[in-house]
């Protein structure tokens, strides 16, 4: 498909990396092949697609890439463990490619948004927690947040923003941490 879109357009100003799949169970009950396809595309997605678009990215001369990450990808919740482990590998891959890909023109941002209500993450129905419930978001509110980051060229950022208090809780107590996101977490299923 890259070759394709590359052969009509040859520079690319802007590349989302958006693609997403639920994984809520825990390491230990998540399906052996739900895990390894959680890791491939929302992980590797990522990867293999800005791989495939480099080309196109670098001949753009200034270029922008848009990678959704998660908070999950900054906060080990519980019941999501294997969800969160391609979240955090998703963010560091981000990280390292926006130091690397700068000097060659190639701005990546990293957007890590909270719990955002779409078809294929209805968060509200499958949270446990009233409190987590209140805390979902539209896929609107996230994608006018991109348009900011654009605008402002912002590295990485949260939305809402409060969710950094979130990921700076996290990296100070991760046990209480690990011990409010076990009560909290998703109402059965993968």
């Amino acid at each position: 498909m890259a070759a394709a879109v590359l052969a009509r357009h040859p520079q690319i100003h802007l590349l989302v990396n958006n693609a997403g799949i639920p994984g809520r169970a825990g390491f230990a009950a998540i399906d052996l092949d739900r895990l390894e396809e959680v890791l491939r595309v929302n992980y590797l997605g990522a990867v293999w697609t800005l791989r495939a678009f480099l080309p196109g990215l670098e001949s753009a001369g200034r270029s922008d890439v848009v990678n959704i990450v998660s908070v999950a990808g900054t906060v080990a919740f519980a019941p999501s463990g294997p969800y969160s482990a391609s979240k955090h590998a998703e963010l560091a891959f981000s990280r390292s490619t926006a130091a690397e890909l700068r000097g060659r023109g190639i701005h990546v941002h990293t957007v890590n948004p909270g719990f955002v209500e779409t078809e294929g993450f209805p968060q509200a129905s499958a949270l446990r927690s009233a409190l987590l419930r209140r805390l979902v978001v539209g896929p609107e509110r996230v994608a006018r947040h991109v348009l900011e980051v654009l605008e402002h060229d912002k590295r990485e950022t949260f939305v809402p923003r409060w969710y950094r208090a979130a990921a700076v809780a996290q990296a100070l107590a991760p046990g209480l941490v690990a011990r409010l996101s076990s009560r909290g977490g998703y109402r059965g299923g993968s």
